[in-house]
C-alpha cells in the first residue's frame, strides 16, 4: 500500500476516530498481520497526540480457528476474570482509556465449524466482558474501527486475480470509501460528518413516531420509534465532549426503535456475510416486534441460527438510514465486512 496515504489513514484513525487526550492509554487492539500499521498508530498517539501510554494488544485469527476447531463448547467458553480484570484495570485507572480497533479478519476463518458453538462462545465473552465494554457501548470513552487488508481477505473479496493484485485492489477500495485516496482525509471527512450532521439534524426537525420502509422486492414494514428517541450519525461525543468517530467508513444516520411496535415485512437488497457463509435473497416478516417469520434463497439455516442466537435476536435494535450515494454502494462491492457493508444500503440490525 502508498506508504505516504497509509501514514495518513493511521493519523486520521487516530486524531480524528479515537482523539487520545493526553491523560489517557490508548489500547490498540490489532491483527499480527497489521502489526506495522499499529505501530504507526502507536507513534502517532504519543508524538502528536501526547498521550501517557499506548498499549497494543494483538489478535491471531489463525489460533482461534484453530481453538474453535479444537476446543470444547465448554473450555473456550471459561472467559477467564484476567481478560476483564485488564481492561477495567486501564478504564477504571486516572485518566482512563480509549480504544482503536483494527479489523483485517478472514472472512472464512470460521467456515464450516458448527456455528452453534461459535455462537455460544462469542456469547460467553459478550457476557464475560460486558462490563468493560459498557464503557464503550454507552459512549463513557472513545473508540473506533479501522480496517486494512489481508491476504486471505483480499482473495474473498477479488478471487480472479492473483494475491497481490487483490491485495491491491481492496486496499485502494477501502483508501476510497475512507476518502483517503485524495490525501487530505482530515478536510474531507469534516465535510462529510457537516452533510451527516445536517441529515441527522433535519430528520430530527419532523419528530417521526414511525417510519414506513417499501422497495420494489416487496418490502413493506412500519417501524415505530422508541419514545424520546434522537436520530444520531458519525461523530459520538463522551461525558467530557470528547469527539470521536466510532465507524471508520460511516454513511448513516441512525435511531432506535421501539421493542414492540416493527410489523410487516422487509427484503434485503444486498447479500449478508454470516460466519464467512452468505445469506442471499432473504426476507424477514414481524408481528409486535418480533421476527416471526423468515426465509431466504440461499443460507436459510444460517439465518434461522442468526435470529435464534439468544432471545433478543429476534427483534431490532437500529434502524439507519444510508443515502444511496454513499461510496460503497457505488463502488458495487461486496466487502464481506459489516463495517464496509452495513454503509451500502439503509438497513436494520438485529439484538443489541
Amino acid at each position: 500500500m502508498n506508504q505516504e496515504l497509509l501514514q495518513k489513514y493511521a493519523d486520521f484513525a487516530v486524531k480524528i476516530g479515537t482523539n487520545p487526550q493526553k491523560e489517557q492509554t490508548l489500547i490498540i487492539v490489532s491483527p499480527i498481520e497489521t502489526a506495522a500499521f499499529a505501530r504507526m498508530c502507536a507513534t502517532t498517539a504519543y508524538k502528536d497526540c501526547k498521550v501517557k501510554d499506548v498499549v497494543i494488544q494483538y489478535t491471531d485469527e489463525k489460533m482461534n480457528r484453530i481453538r474453535m476447531e479444537n476446543g470444547t463448547t465448554q473450555t473456550l467458553s471459561d472467559i477467564k476474570p484476567h481478560k476483564l480484570a485488564e481492561r477495567l484495570d486501564y478504564l477504571e485507572s486516572e485518566g482512563s482509556a480509549c480504544f482503536l480497533h483494527i479489523i483485517a479478519e478472514d472472512p472464512e476463518i470460521f467456515k464450516g465449524l458448527d456455528t452453534a458453538k461459535i455462537n455460544a462462545v462469542n456469547k460467553a465473552s459478550r457476557t464475560a466482558l460486558l462490563p468493560a465494554r459498557k464503557y464503550t457501548m454507552n459512549d463513557l470513552v472513545q473508540w473506533s474501527i479501522v480496517a486494512l487488508p489481508t491476504p486471505a481477505w483480499a482473495a474473498k473479496v477479488f478471487p480472479n486475480v492473483s494475491e497481490e493484485e487483490a491485495m491491491e485492489k481492496l486496499g485502494q477500495a477501502i483508501f476510497d470509501v475512507c476518502r483517503v485516496t485524495n490525501g487530505n482525509p482530515v478536510a474531507e471527512w469534516k465535510d462529510h460528518l457537516a452533510y451527516l450532521k445536517k441529515c441527522k439534524n433535519y430528520i430530527n426537525s419532523l419528530d417521526l413516531d414511525y417510519v414506513h420502509l417499501t422497495n420494489s422486492l416487496g418490502t413493506d414494514l412500519t417501524v415505530g420509534l422508541a419514545e424520546d428517541s434522537q436520530w444520531e450519525g458519525a461523530i459520538s461525543h463522551t461525558q467530557e465532549g470528547y469527539e470521536f468517530l466510532a465507524n471508520i467508513p460511516t454513511e448513516e444516520v441512525f435511531t432506535a426503535p421501539h421493542k414492540d411496535r416493527v410489523d410487516g415485512i422487509v427484503y434485503g437488497t444486498k447479500p449478508y456475510v454470516y460466519n464467512g457463509n452468505l445469506i442471499k435473497d432473504f426476507w424477514v416478516k414481524f408481528k409486535d416486534g418480533k421476527v416471526i417469520e423468515h426465509g431466504a434463497k440461499e443460507g436459510a439455516e444460517l439465518l434461522g441460527q442468526l435470529l435464534d442466537t439468544d432471545e433478543a435476536s429476534r427483534s431490532i435494535g437500529e434502524l439507519a438510514f444510508v443515502p444511496a450515494s454513499s461510496p460503497i454502494n457505488k463502488s458495487g462491492i461486496l466487502f464481506y465486512e459489516t463495517l464496509f457493508d452495513e454503509n451500502a444500503a439503509c438497513h436494520i440490525a438485529f439484538g443489541d
